[in-house]
C-alpha cells in the first residue's frame, strides 16, 4: 500500500528538476550565496507581484516578523495584539521584540483572528495587530483595518500560509504597513531551505528593514544601527524564482483540491469542512477539518497509508511560552475548543484525483463503521 504524505515535495521538485537545477548551478557558478544578483532579481519579482514598492528578503519567515516590529520600534512595554490559533513565530517574535502578545479568539467559521474581538483588547499600550492567514485564507482585513487606523495602530500581516491568497480581489499582505512571508520547503511559495521577506510600500521603512537585516547596514561597514544577520541567500532565491512561475498554477490545484474536499465530505459525519470567508479567495495551504472523533480518525487514517498532521494541537495561549500571560479557556472559548478537534488532511498540487478518492472513502468508511 503506497502512503498519501500530507505533503509531496518530491512530487514537485520532478516537475521542475531541470529549471531548479540549472537555477542552482547558476548560483555556484558565480558563487552569488550572500545577497548578490539572484537576490535582488527574487525581491523584485516578488514586490511586483504581491503589488508592493518593496520586497526585502531575510533568512526565515520568523525572522521576518521580528524584524518588521523592530523597525516599527516596538519593544519594551508595547502590546502587539494577535491571534490565538497559529503557528508559534507569530507570539514568539513580539517576545522576542521585548513587547507582550495580547491574544484575541478566532472567527469559528475562518480560524482567522475575529475582529468583533479586537477592540476591546487595544489599551493605551498598543502598539501594533498582527492578523494571520491562516491555512491559505485571508483573514477579515476590513473591519481590522479599520480598527486599527481608528486607533492609531501599525498592521502586520502574517502571510507566511497565504501566498498570493485574495481579499476582496486584493492581494493579502497589501493591506497593512507591512507584511511577512515564510519560504519554508513546505509552504505553496517554498523553497530548499529556510527563507522568508518583508513586503512593504513605505521607503523609509523599507530601509529601515534592509539595514536591520544586514547587520545595522546598507553597504559594507555601513553600520548605522545595531542590527541582525538575516539574510536570503542566493540558492534560495534563485529556487524561488523558478517556483515563482508556477506559484498561480499550484495555488489553483490547491483551491480545486479544496472545494473538491469540500464537495466529498459534505455531511459526513460530524465532520466540519472549511468554510471560505465570501469575500476570499482561499489557496489551502493546508485542508483542516474539525471532528470530535479527531484522534481515532487520525489512527485509522494511518493504518490507511494516509498521512494526516495537526495544525495546531496547542493553541498560542497555552503553549509554556506564555501561560504566564494567565489566559483561560472560558476567555478564549472557540480557539481552546478547536485545538482538540481539528485534522489537516493530505493537500500539495500534484495530488491525484485517485489519492483524494482514497483519503475521502477512508474518512466516509471511518464514520459508517462509528
Amino acid at each position: 500500500m503506497t502512503t498519501i504524505p500530507l505533503a509531496d515535495l518530491k512530487a514537485q521538485y520532478a516537475s521542475i528538476k531541470d529549471e531548479v537545477n540549472s537555477a542552482i548551478q547558476s548560483v555556484i557558478d558565480e558563487t552569488a550565496f550572500v545577497k548578490g544578483r539572484f537576490v535582488k532579481a527574487f525581491e523584485e519579482s516578488f514586490a511586483e507581484k504581491n503589488g508592493a514598492r518593496h520586497c526585502i528578503g531575510v533568512a526565515n519567515g520568523t525572522d521576518a516578523i521580528y524584524i518588521a516590529l523592530r523597525a516599527f520600534g516596538i519593544g519594551r512595554g508595547d502590546e502587539v495584539i494577535t491571534t490565538a490559533f497559529s503557528w508559534i513565530s507569530t507570539a514568539e517574535t513580539i517576545q522576542q521584540a521585548g513587547a507582550t502578545p495580547v491574544f484575541v479568539d478566532i472567527h469559528p467559521d475562518y480560524y482567522t483572528i475575529d475582529p468583533s474581538k479586537i477592540e476591546e483588547k487595544i489599551t493605551e499600550r498598543t502598539k501594533a495587530i498582527i492578523p494571520v492567514h491562516l491555512y491559505g485564507q485571508p483573514a477579515d482585513m476590513k473591519p481590522i483595518v479599520a480598527v486599527a487606523r481608528a486607533h492609531g495602530l501599525k498592521i502586520i500581516e502574517d502571510s507566511a500560509q497565504a501566498h498570493f491568497a485574495e481579499y476582496n480581489g486584493q492581494k493579502v499582505g497589501t493591506f497593512g504597513d507591512a507584511a511577512t512571508f515564510s519560504f519554508y520547503p513546505g509552504k505553496n511559495l517554498g523553497a530548499y531551505g529556510d527563507g522568508g521577506a518583508v513586503i512593504t510600500d513605505d521607503d523609509g521603512l523599507a530601509e529601515t528593514i534592509r539595514r536591520i537585516a544586514n547587520h545595522g547596514a546598507l553597504g559594507k561597514h555601513d553600520h548605522e544601527i545595531g542590527g541582525v544577520n538575516s539574510r536570503l541567500d542566493g540558492i534560495q532565491a534563485a529556487v524561488l524564482s523558478v517556483k515563482l512561475q508556477y506559484i498561480d498554477e499550484w495555488n489553483r490545484r490547491r483551491n480545486e483540491i479544496g472545494n473538491r474536499y469540500n464537495d466529498a465530505l459534505a455531511g459526513v459525519g460530524d465532520l466540519v469542512t472549511p468554510k471560505i470567508h465570501p469575500a476570499a479567495e482561499h489557496i489551502f495551504h493546508v485542508y483542516t477539518v474539525r471532528t470530535e472523533k479527531r484522534d481515532a480518525l487520525k489512527e485509522v487514517l494511518s493504518e490507511e497509508g494516509i498521512s494526516t498532521g495537526i495544525h495546531y494541537p496547542v493553541a498560542l495561549p497555552f503553549l509554556p511560552p506564555f501561560t504566564d500571560l494567565g489566559y483561560t479557556g472560558e476567555q478564549l472559548p472557540v480557539a481552546f475548543d478547536y485545538q482538540d478537534k481539528i485534522l489537516s488532511l493530505p493537500m500539495y498540487p500534484e495530488l491525484t484525483s485517485t489519492q483524494i478518492e482514497r483519503v475521502t472513502s477512508a474518512i466516509a468508511l471511518f464514520y459508517e463503521q462509528e
